[in-house]
């Protein structure tokens, strides 16, 4: 027998880039398939949200808040988009490789597939058997591959083409590029509709979202304080002092939202306790419940940044649940744990003093949307939310900050986070262009626990002007503010500083937010007209 030769012959065209096509179409088989075998599983064992996820844990601060600070609370969508050209280029490199090497395209396409597996299975609150929806669908892929390859190499684009492939089918006859594209066309289709379709067999299957909007939440044994009727700041375009739930920020590290019945949840106290305890929903309802406005921050939130919120809690104290385990003399510390993974480290003694701290179930009237933490998550006023406000909670670990360490403390954040006194511009925004005249200026300032007592307004770097303060709600809400500006044409900066109620003045210091959180003075660039 003679020896192929391993030069191409005359290409019948295009050879490279339908194998890079049947890639693709493979990869796409990959993940769709698994996302309709997934529906029968938990919504954690799809590949995108696996590998996904996987990539959160893994990446640095930097990136983290790279991603925040030019995407915002779109992160996570941007996080897919890129994922999704990560797999598009390797999908198109593996095409390429079994279309010329069938075995080295088989091992690619294994590896990808353990890897997939690798992060199914490593992620929290996921069983063993939550691999099958990736196993077959890596088996579904590699069979699509196998045919559309096989079209290719009856066009003898190669002459070296598999001996196998050639001797059962010397007779048939080439494939058309036009019949190829039918057969892709064909596969990326029924991708398509068995990825649809398992998203709408998953939603099917779970009764969460009803069991949430039918939740009738119990009345608090303690109502919020009644609010002022002056705390809205008096400049138009503020943002409301009452944030709606749809548009409370949201940053965490679930790619896919927890679903969790409610019957089913239990929080586990343990650690450095006299008695271990768990407590079901049920024992929250029962439970004398608290009811408060607290102002939440996120860690990453740049100077002048919109990654704040203040809304309407109702919880059970934090305080009442440790009582009832005992924390023993030594800890300092409580690790709370997401159902997903996610931890937080919070100091103890804050979960037990009274500045109403607590496990919410309600959010402004209602149950906790499930993006914020349905069915129990935490509250801290004061805290940023890398050490605090742990949503779909599940555990509760009395220990000590030596013993231990929380998911952004492992990668380099502070330990404690206390929430850094913040003023903030919001009209006029920043390169407006506003009419000469009598413009209002306003914005928001929060110091939660110690409370705001004053906001001061400068001009191009004139005198310091003191704002008028909405009335406060509370220490641990934010407080608006408005200042009058008689302004004249041409470029004008504003900047605003704010104090605490402990007399302590706002630094100007620039600041990242890594590792504790951003500070310094925000400046607005607006041109009068």
């Amino acid at each position: 027998m003679n020896k192929p030769s391993m030069k191409p012959s005359k290409r019948s065209g295009g050879g490279t880039a339908l194998a890079a096509v049947a890639g693709v179409a493979a990869a796409a088989v990959v993940l769709s398939v698994a996302e309709l075998i997934g529906a029968f599983f938990t919504n954690r064992a799809t590949p995108l949200v696996a590998l996904g996820s996987t990539f959160i844990d893994f990446t640095p601060p930097w990136m983290k808040d790279f991603a925040i600070a030019t995407f915002g609370t779109n992160d996570k969508a941007a996080l897919f988009v890129g994922m999704a050209v990560t797999i598009l280029l390797l999908a198109c490199v593996l095409g390429i490789v079994a279309y010329r090497k069938w075995a080295l395209g088989v091992a690619g396409v294994v590896l990808m597939g353990a890897v997939i597996v690798a992060s199914v299975v490593t992620r929290a609150s996921v069983k063993p058997v939550d691999a099958i929806p990736s196993l077959i669908g890596t088996a579904a892929g590699l069979v699509v591959l196998r045919l559309l390859i096989s079209r290719l190499w009856r066009r003898r684009e190669w002459p070296d083409q598999p001996a196998d492939v050639a001797a059962k089918e010397p007779d048939r006859p080439a494939t058309t590029r036009r019949s190829f594209f039918a057969a892709a066309g064909i596969t990326a289709a029924a991708s398509a509709a068995a990825a649809t379709g398992g998203r709408l067999l998953s939603a099917a299957r779970s009764n969460v979202a009803a069991a949430r909007e039918s939740l009738q939440l119990p009345a608090p044994a303690r109502s919020a304080r009644a609010v002022p009727a002056g705390v809205q700041s008096k400049a138009p375009g503020v943002t409301p002092w009452l944030t709606p739930n749809e548009d409370f920020y949201r940053i965490d590290t679930a790619l896919s939202v927890p679903e969790i019945n409610a019957q089913d949840w239990e929080l586990r106290i343990h650690g450095l306790v006299e008695q271990e305890v768990r407590l079901t929903f049920q024992d929250l309802l029962d439970a004398p419940l608290i009811e408060s406005h607290v102002s939440l921050t996120c860690v990453s939130n740049p100077v002048g940044g919109n990654l704040a919120g203040n809304a309407r809690w109702l919880g059970m104290p934090l305080r009442d649940a440790l009582k009832l385990a005992r924390p023993t003399a030594g800890a300092d510390m409580v690790l709370s744990t997401s159902v997903d993974g996610f931890s937080a480290s919070t100091p103890l003694e804050v979960l037990q003093d009274d500045r109403d701290a607590m496990l919410a179930i309600g959010m402004n009237g209602e149950a906790l949307p499930l993006e914020h933490g349905y069915p129990v998550r935490m509250v801290v006023p004061g805290l940023y939310g890398f050490v605090s406000a742990t949503k779909w909670v599940v555990d509760l670990e009395v220990t000590r900050f030596a013993d231990s360490k929380a998911y952004w403390t492992q990668r380099g954040w502070s330990e404690h986070g206390p929430i850094k006194t913040m003023a903030r511009v919001e009209v006029p925004k920043s390169f407006a262009k506003v009419p000469a005249g009598k413009v209002a200026i306003g914005g928001t300032a929060w110091a939660q626990t110690r409370g705001i007592t004053k906001v001061e307004v400068q001009i191009d770097g004139g005198p310091w002007t003191e704002a008028v303060l909405s009335d406060e709600a509370s220490v641990i809400t934010w407080r608006q503010w408005s200042l009058d500006w008689d302004a004249t044409p041409g470029p004008h900066y504003i900047k605003a500083r704010a104090t605490d109620g402990r007399g302590e003045l706002q630094t100007e210091k620039r600041a990242d937010p890594v590792p504790d959180g951003a500070s310094g003075w925000q400046s607005v660039m607006v041109t009068v007209e």
